[in-house]
């Protein structure tokens, strides 16, 4: 072979980054977390690289860009330092492991997506609820629902978890059928709304808003009976002890926990302690009020 063809025994960083398709800031890294032995430096004291160093900087790469941690592709030299220079089971453990954090991934994409497919076709806010709400409010015409119901649908989802807000959802389904009660509602919300800041505890409009909102009540639940919602209430139970069946250790629900599931459940005394509202004192007392008059109406009274 030619001289000039000959390549040289050992090359400078440079050199073995540029071969490898890396940059001389990486390999100095490799070298200070242990996952490249540093090489003797020459006379001009510079680190010459031969040629198992060149093998072992082609495994990094590669290894890293399959998306193993330099932490996991150093271990695994070391596995097969252990065992003997012809093994790579070390390297076979760390990539079998990398397969399974892969799949994992593959499958929580897949929920995502399929959660924004969901969002694209139920409407943005209407998708953020699970679909064991969305399912009781498919039959309503398009528009029935306002921003601020789905919005309290999603606040009580959040704390009672999906069974609560599918419950609550009858509500709303009551109002969109009835043009009339939902007038009542706005009108109502409307006086309580003006219950600001301003407006002492002791006002006369703070009781008779309570009178107005317990009449309201009274009317709604009414509505709800008579269309039949209150039974498919009942349903609804059944249907969620179908798809979720208690276990042992959850008992009676002991902990007042929040039907709802994943690793950001909490209470519902916890939840309801953490979402913060914007009431005045008056709308406060108005609420106690409109308590108190349902308290002590009874079907005995």
């Amino acid at each position: 072979m030619h001289s000039s063809f000959v390549p040289p025994r050992q090359v400078k960083i440079g050199d073995a980054a540029a071969f490898v398709g890396t940059t001389p800031r990486a390999i100095r890294h490799y070298h200070e977390i242990g996952l490249l032995p540093e090489p003797v430096r020459g006379g001009d004291d510079r680190r010459r690289y031969g040629y198992e160093d060149m093998i072992r900087l082609l495994w990094i790469r590669k290894t890293a860009d399959a998306g193993i941690a330099l932490d996991d592709i150093r271990d695994a030299f070391a596995d097969t330092a252990s065992t003997g220079s012809d093994s790579d089971d070390g390297i076979g453990n760390i990539l079998e492991r990398l397969e399974e954090t892969l799949v994992a991934q593959e499958a929580e994409l897949r929920r995502q997506r399929t959660a924004v497919q969901r969002m694209r076709t139920e409407g943005s806010r209407m998708g953020l609820l699970s679909d064991f709400v969305t399912s009781r409010l498919t039959s309503l015409p398009e528009g029935s629902l306002r921003q601020a119901d789905l919005d309290c649908l999603l606040v009580t989802e959040r704390i009672f978890g999906p069974l609560g807000a599918a419950v609550q959802a009858g509500r709303f389904i009551a109002l969109a059928a009835d043009p009339d009660l939902r007038e009542v509602s706005d009108r109502i919300d409307a006086a309580e709304e003006a219950l600001d800041d301003a407006i002492a505890v002791d006002d006369p409009r703070v009781a008779r808003v309570a009178a107005e909102r317990h009449a309201f009540e009274r009317a709604l639940l009414a509505a709800v009976e008579d269309s039949g919602l209150a039974e498919s209430d009942d349903a609804l139970f059944d249907s969620w002890d179908a798809v979720h069946p208690p276990t042992a250790d959850e008992g009676e629900d002991e902990a007042g926990q929040s039907p709802g599931r994943g690793h950001e459940s909490m209470s519902v005394c916890e939840a309801i302690g953490k979402m913060p509202y914007d009431f005045s004192p008056a709308r406060l007392r108005c609420m106690e009020l409109a308590e108190e008059l349902a308290a002590h109406d009874s079907p005995a009274s």
